[in-house]
């Protein structure tokens, strides 16, 4: 049996004498570490940036200069974007020039990236901002008023805006139609889209793995995530007049098969992400005690990813409720109540928002048509941010950290 040999070591080998520097390899060069008791500073061979102490009240003294010089070039006559930009490159420059001289280089580019920032986040909540505020001044007026909620659009035309608008009668014709529309439209397409969505979800993550099936469903996916709402809508249509013909093909039913198309896509993609957080050690916990692997799925994995789950669906029905061009080649438009998917046309907030801005009632008195348009258009902002927290309510609730 041969005896093992020791292996020879490597001669020692020194590198250049630098003062500072230790050899870690032959092509590598560190600075020393310095003895005990001195400062970095007094290392021989290192150059320390100047650092002093600074404040936050520079930056702010600078923001409030950058906010009085883009107000007074927007009230000059300057476009409220460019006087934007203006303050915001004040705001920058002076940041750097002030903590340039106080605490030097680093620290200016530092509160220089941190500005960058902030800036990044207010110029991304503007637009957010300005449709909630735009959409509330002009929409507050019907879209909180009871009698606009309770009535409808059938028998109302062009002759009553314009006796409203010279003050001979009353305001008439409201989207109480239109509410239930959305509400009957997205909760139809919800129970089409949620199973599909989740048991797809389930095979994906649970069954699947990395098989040919798994990832032609992927790219499936992928695929109807990036479809134009418009196709789903002609899809929709062209099935319908297939079954029951062009005359009855437009239906609630319709509408919710487009809507579906546009919002499987999402399901999945958002329970695959929350299933596959779910820790694995839970899974082969509950299959070693000899538990069935549905059951497994059914009791310890749908639970654990409840909360996500839950949040992404709401999120799902929020991305899919204000669709309009699906649903004008699908359900089309309709004046009056109708309760009954499976016949005739239907509305929605959507759709009866565009009209009223397109075709108003009376082209020469379009100011009733806008104030329905805006008020619809108010509804639907209210209904996808009611849908957001209750998405977070959900996520909160069954949060696993909260012992539900």
């Amino acid at each position: 049996m041969p005896t093992p040999t020791r292996p020879t070591p490597r001669p020692e080998q020194h590198g250049p004498d630098v003062p500072g520097l230790r050899v870690v390899r032959d092509d590598l060069l560190q600075p020393a570490d310095p003895p005990p008791g001195r400062r970095l500073d007094e290392v021989e061979g290192l150059v320390m940036s100047p650092l002093r102490p600074t404040t936050r009240v520079p930056a702010l003294v600078v923001g409030v200069v950058a906010v009085l010089v883009g107000a007074l070039t927007w009230l000059t006559g300057l476009h409220p974007g460019a006087a934007v930009a203006l303050g915001a490159a004040t705001h920058l420059l002076g940041v750097y020039a002030a903590y340039r001289v106080l605490g030097g280089h680093r620290v200016a580019v530092d509160h220089v990236m941190g500005a960058l920032v902030h800036l990044a986040f207010a110029l991304a909540l503007l637009p957010l901002l300005s449709i909630l505020w735009t959409v509330l001044t002009l929409g507050a007026g019907r879209g909180f008023d009871l009698q606009f909620l309770w009535q409808t659009m059938n028998g109302v035309t062009g002759v009553h805006d314009q006796a409203y608008a010279e003050g001979r009668a009353d305001f008439v014709g409201g989207a109480f139609h239109a509410v239930v529309g959305t509400l009957v439209v997205t909760g139809l397409a919800t129970l089409i889209s949620v199973p599909i969505g989740l048991f797809t979800a389930i095979y994906l993550v649970e069954y699947g793995g990395g098989n040919r099936l798994s990832s032609a469903i992927r790219f499936f996916v992928d695929v109807m995530t990036g479809i134009p709402s418009i196709v789903a809508g002609l899809f929709a249509f062209a099935l319908f007049a297939q079954i029951f013909g062009l005359r009855d093909a437009k239906m609630g039913l319709a509408g919710a098969v487009a809507l579906s198309v546009l919002m499987i896509p999402t399901v999945v993609r958002n329970s695959e992400e929350m299933l596959r957080i779910v820790p694995r050690e839970l899974r082969e916990a509950s299959l070693a005690l000899g538990v069935p692997q549905w059951r497994t799925i059914t009791k310890v994995v749908l639970p654990t990813a409840a909360s996500g789950l839950a949040s992404g669906i709401t999120l799902a029905i929020a991305r899919v409720i204000g669709e309009t061009a699906p649903l004008l080649v699908a359900i089309g438009y309709a004046r009056a109540l109708n309760w009954n998917p499976l016949e005739g046309p239907m509305n929605t907030l959507a759709v009866y928002a565009f009209f009223m801005f397109t075709k108003p009632l009376s082209p020469a008195v379009r100011e009733p048509s806008l104030e329905r348009a805006w008020a619809a258009a108010l509804l639907l902002v209210l209904v996808v941010v009611a849908l957001n927290l209750l998405a977070r309510l959900i996520a909160t609730l069954f949060a696993p950290r909260n012992g539900r």
